[in-house]
This record gives structure tokens, C-alpha cells and sequence, in this order.
């Protein structure tokens, strides 16, 4: 790190990727939770409102630490990226401003709603209240991701060399771009997989420890009920994920060849049938290759539908960088030089994103397999390595899901915005080296600092289990025979 930039993009890189481990689990977390109370309300079983009450506080802490880490991204535009916010304000001013004064006010409203509204709520219209949050949390990720969305492919404007900035032609181009849909469905679908996972760990291991209520009687069936659920929502997202990123890199392929190409480290154009290599030994800067196990045609099919499809080299695609970017005079935000991505860490996270993610779906049908008709997860191996399994889950779904989004990324570079805007034309000009790096410590160590709250939160909670059940009062009964409780009672928490 010798330069402002590298500071800049290391600063940004960590902020952002810290905030997106809690992202995916909120939105996955707000749909369990709310199908958790809507099963409770069907078949009236109390393990349900139990899980409920359980779960929502996981949310909970998960909601509150992600609104505080994403705080910081806000700042890391205006301190450190002051030439890209000027550059791309008119387009991402309407969708952020959009996110913020409705997804996310929507989210926040009616989530407060729902935790002091258990004794002044209807019982259908407070678990409504749960699904209106989590469709805030998806309108909110729609806007964000438009805006990501046009950083990788950019319509719906016209570039005004006069002031040097992106200028807004078509909200709904922005809204509707192509890239945008077929991220959106990915990363839903990698959020729910994200929140499967990381419940079918939590009742997995309350499952091991084989909790008892009060009354003596064992908690296991209703973990066992949550392990189900766990296990569905992260196999059926698992598959949803695989076919939405298989049309997902179709479009990379379309509008970001070099993406592609960088995934696969494919130097050399391959006419037809390129093979997709699933392990590959090379040189250190990634551009020649020692031994590689490859299978045959499947990249060309992943990149174009076709197995003979042609799929472009890295080597052609630089020249028709250098020949299309960096000989035109007449563009200021242009610059010629090297367009292609680090290959070694494209290369891998692409992998890392693709393995972990079909090991965490086959983990979840695994669970089914071993919990079917009545089964546990007990005896021989089985028992013996559950709890690691348990354990490992969550783990891997979430390391897979932040190593899509460090592909998505770094393999734009150069650009901040493709086509427009490199990512060293980007960075602020007032940039200061000393204060970046203190910034940067300063930032581990309170990322640290809130890891360590977040953990330390989540743990105790688990350790202490569902609570015992207690019926909610039905205020939809209050006034008449079966009620005694004052409508003008105020709001309780819940907990």
C-alpha cells in the first residue's frame, strides 16, 4: 500500500464487506421469522411462537449492529471518493434517496410495530407487520442494487462534458437494467440460503446440547421442527441461487466480457467449447498456467448457453479496451492502461463463491435426509460429526456469500463505473495518506469492537434457548367475554 488509492480501496473494501455479513442474514431472518408466526397462527402449536420470539431476537441484534456498520459506507463516498459521488450523484441520488426515505423507513416502522405490538395488535395484522418488513427489506435491496447495478453496466443517462458528470435521462432505465435483473434474485436467494443456514446451525447445535424445559420435558421436537425448516429454506434457495447465477453470468458475459474471462483466467479466446477449469496451478501473477483440471465446454455454456459458444480471451479483450478507452481524446474520465482484473483473486473467489455455496445446499438436503419421517441425527458417524456440521454451516454460506460479492467487485477493476469512470480517477484528490491509515485502524479496531458485541449477543441468546411459552393476549378479543385486559393498556416489550 504506497499510495492513497491502495488506502482508499482497502478502507472501502473492508467497511463494505464487514457491513454485507449482516445484510444477507436480515433479509433472510425478517422472511423466517415472519413464516415462523404465520405457522404459529395456522396450527396454533406453541413450539412455533416459541421459535417466533426466539428467532426475532437474533434479527434483532443482527438489525441493529447492520445499521451501524452501514452508517459508515455513507461517509467512505464523501471522504474518500469524492471524485466518484460527483460523478455518479444525479444518477444514484433518486434510488438511494428513495431506499432511505421508504424501504428503509418502512422497515424501521413497521418492525417497531411488531416488537411492542404483541398485546395491541390483532394476531393476523401483527404478523402482517413482520411481511410488510421484510418487503422492506427487499425494496430496499432493489435500490441498492439498481445503483450497483449501473456502476456495472450503465444506462438510462447521457455524460455532460461540461460539468464531467453522469447526468439521469431514465429512472425506469436505471430500475429495469439488465445486470439488475438478474443480481436481484441472486442476492434475495443468497439471503434466504444465508439465513437457512445460519438457523439450521443454531437449532443444530441447541439440538446437541438436548435443552429441557422446566417442567422436565425435552425441547428437542421443537428444534428438530426449526432444523426442518432451516434445512428446506436453505436447499430450495441453494438450487434458486444456481439457476438465477447461471442466467446472472450469461449478462456478465454480455455486458462485462473481461469479467468473465477473469473468472476463468481464459487468456486466449476460445472460438467454441471452453472448458471451465475447477482447479487450476499457476504462476504467481496468475497469466500462465502449470497443470489444470478442467471439464470441457462448460464455460462456453455458462457464458453463452451454447457449449460450443465462443467466450473472449483476456488478451483480446485488452487490446479492445486500449483501442475503445484509452485513445479517446475527447473523454476526460477515460484513461488508457492495463483493464484487466487481479486474476488470482478473481480467479478463486468465483470458485470459493460456487463451492461453498453447492456444499452449503447439499448440507441442507443432508439434514432433511438424516430428520425424514421422524428420524434424528443421532448414532454412529452421524451423531459424531453433526454438531461440526451444525457448526460449519453458517459459516461456510456466508463466507461463500461475501466472496460473490469481492468477484462481483474486483472483477469490474479498473473501473469504478464500466466504461466511464476508472476506479484511480474515483478517489478523492484531497486524499491524505496519514489520515487514511489512521482512518483504517481506527475502523478495525471498532469493526473489532462491535464483532466481538454482536457475537457475544447472539451466543448468549442461543445458550439460553426459546423461552417458555406464554399465550400471547388476543387483543382482537378485548370488549368482549373473553378478555379482561384495558384497551388503554400502553405499549409493552414484548420480551
Amino acid at each position: 500500500m504506497d499510495s492513497v488509492l491502495d488506502l482508499a480501496r482497502w478502507q472501502f473494501g473492508f467497511t463494505t464487506v464487514y457491513h454485507f455479513m449482516f445484510v444477507p442474514l436480515t433479509v433472510g431472518l425478517t422472511m423466517v421469522v415472519a413464516v415462523m408466526e404465520t405457522i404459529w397462527l395456522r396450527t396454533k402449536n406453541p413450539d412455533w411462537l416459541r421459535l417466533t420470539k426466539f428467532t426475532s431476537k437474533l434479527l434483532l441484534i443482527n438489525f441493529a449492529i447492520g445499521v451501524a456498520t452501514g452508517i459508515i459506507q455513507e461517509f467512505q463516498f464523501g471522504m474518500n471518493w469524492s471524485a466518484y459521488s460527483r460523478f455518479v450523484g444525479d444518477i444514484f441520488g433518486a434510488p438511494l434517496a428513495v431506499e432511505a426515505l421508504m424501504a428503509f423507513f418502512l422497515e424501521s416502522t413497521f418492525l417497531g410495530l411488531w416488537i411492542f405490538g404483541w398485546d395491541k395488535l390483532p394476531r393476523g395484522l401483527h404478523n402482517a407487520c413482520m411481511w410488510i418488513v421484510h418487503l422492506g427489506t427487499l425494496a430496499s435491496s432493489w435500490f441498492i442494487l439498481a445503483a450497483n447495478s449501473w456502476m456495472q453496466h450503465p444506462v438510462g443517462y447521457h455524460f455532460d462534458s461540461t460539468t464531467g458528470r453522469a447526468e439521469l435521462d431514465d429512472f425506469w432505465a436505471v430500475m429495469a437494467n439488465k445486470v439488475q435483473l438478474g443480481t436481484f434474485p441472486h442476492v434475495i436467494l443468497a439471503a434466504y440460503m444465508t439465513a437457512g443456514a445460519f438457523m439450521l446451525g443454531v437449532f443444530g447445535w441447541l439440538w446437541v446440547k438436548r435443552h429441557r424445559d422446566q417442567d422436565g420435558s425435552s425441547r428437542r421436537p421443537m428444534y428438530r421442527s426449526g432444523m426442518r425448516m432451516a434445512a428446506v429454506i436453505l436447499f430450495v434457495s441453494g438450487v434458486g441461487v444456481a439457476v438465477s447465477g447461471d442466467f446472472q453470468g450469461k449478462i456478465m458475459t454480455d455486458v462485462q466480457p473481461m469479467k468473465m474471462a477473469a473468472a476463468e483466467a481464459l487468456w486466449d479466446t476460445s472460438d467454441s467449447c471452453a472448458p471451465f477449469s475447477i482447479l487450476t496451478i499457476g504462476t504467481r501473477d496468475g497469466k500462465h498456467k502449470k497443470w489444470a483440471l478442467e471439464v470441457p465446454c462448460v464455460l462456453s455454456f455458462l457464458g453463452t448457453g451454447s457449449f460450443d459458444g465462443k467466450v473472449q480471451g483476456i488478451y483480446d479483450l485488452q487490446k479492445e479496451y486500449r483501442a475503445k478507452y484509452g485513445q479517446d481524446p475527447s473523454a476526460a474520465y477515460y484513461s488508457a492502461g492495463d483493464y484487466t482484473p487481479i486474476i488470482p483473486v478473481t480467479y478463486w473467489s468465483f470458485r470459493w463463491m460456487m463451492g461453498l455455496g453447492v456444499v452449503g445446499a447439499f448440507c441442507g438436503a443432508v439434514v432433511l435426509w438424516l430428520t425424514r419421517r421422524g428420524r434424528a441425527p443421532t448414532g454412529g458417524l452421524v451423531g459424531r460429526f453433526f454438531p461440526a456440521l451444525a457448526i460449519s454451516v453458517p459459516v461456510m454460506v456466508l463466507l461463500g456469500n461475501s466472496m460473490g460479492w469481492i468477484f462481483t467487485e474486483m472483477g469490474r477493476q479498473p473501473w469504478a463505473v464500466f466504461g466511464l469512470l476508472t476506479t484511480d480517477q474515483a478517489v478523492s484528490p484531497t486524499g491524505n495518506m496519514v489520515e487514511l491509515a489512521i482512518a483504517l485502524i481506527g475502523f478495525i479496531l471498532l469493526y473489532a469492537v462491535l464483532a466481538v458485541i454482536e457475537v457475544g449477543l447472539l451466543v448468549r441468546v442461543v445458550r439460553q434457548g426459546p423461552e417458555p411459552f406464554v399465550e400471547p393476549p388476543d387483543p382482537s378479543l378485548r370488549g368482549g367475554s373473553g378478555s379482561e385486559a384495558d384497551a388503554d393498556e400502553p405499549l409493552n416489550f414484548a420480551y
